[in-house]
Parts: structure tokens; sequence; C-alpha cells
């Protein structure tokens, strides 16, 4: 059984997510934007090589911190969490809490310029 949430609700559980980051994490947020989308669109599911709209649940799209030497008038990086995917694995609104701040983490470690093992060796992949 997965949880359902109101737009409202889930927007809600991303912004508790960042809330908790602690403030060292949050002071290394350069030019990101966090948003949420019902489902990926289809470019994000192309760029992503994911053909299951249920296998993406977050998504970093951007150009890391590691990698900005000329990085200049760009528009925000973005930090995307897809609200059903993330609801359809989890059972319960605590499960949910906890994959979002997983995944939450797990996109801004993208844009920190931390590769998936590293995030993996962290506990949050």
């Amino acid at each position: 059984m997965s949880v359902r949430l109101s737009t409202d609700a889930f927007e809600q559980l991303v912004a508790d997510a960042l809330d908790s980051l602690p403030i060292e994490a949050l002071e290394l947020l350069d030019n990101v934007e966090v948003l949420t989308q019902l489902w990926p669109s289809a470019e994000q599911l192309e760029e992503t090589g994911t053909t299951n709209g249920y296998g993406l649940l977050g998504l970093y799209e951007g150009t890391p911190l590691t990698d900005r030497d000329h990085y200049n008038f760009a528009l925000p990086d973005r930090v995307t969490l897809f609200q059903r995917p993330l609801e359809a694995v989890c059972g319960s609104h605590e499960e949910l809490e906890r994959q979002v701040q997983i995944t939450v983490v797990h996109e801004l470690a993208h844009h920190f310029g931390w590769s998936d093992e590293e995030i993996d060796r962290m506990g949050f992949g």
C-alpha cells in the first residue's frame, strides 16, 4: 500500500527535509532550487535513461560545485523530487518522510560534486 499526500503536504515534507540539513550543508547551496513534480517528464526520463516513471525518485540537473570554474550568469541548478514515485515506494507516512530525506540528501550530494559511490558509502544511496 502506498501513501498519497496532497501537493501541499508533500512540499512540506520536502521543506522539512531541507530544514533538517546541517547549517554547513545549507551554506554550500549556491544557485540551486529544490522543486517538486508529481511525475518525471518524458525528457527527464530520457535524460537519465529511465524507462519507468516509478524508477526515478529525484533528479539533480546542473553544474556541481566542483565543476564551476567559469560559472557566471547561470540559471539555477535544480533538484526535483517526484511525488508519486516516492509515495509508491513507501508504505507509511513515516517511511515517506525518511525516503524524502534520503532523496533530498542524495540529489544535493550531486550538487556538492559527490559521486554515487560516495553517497552510497554515507548511507544515502
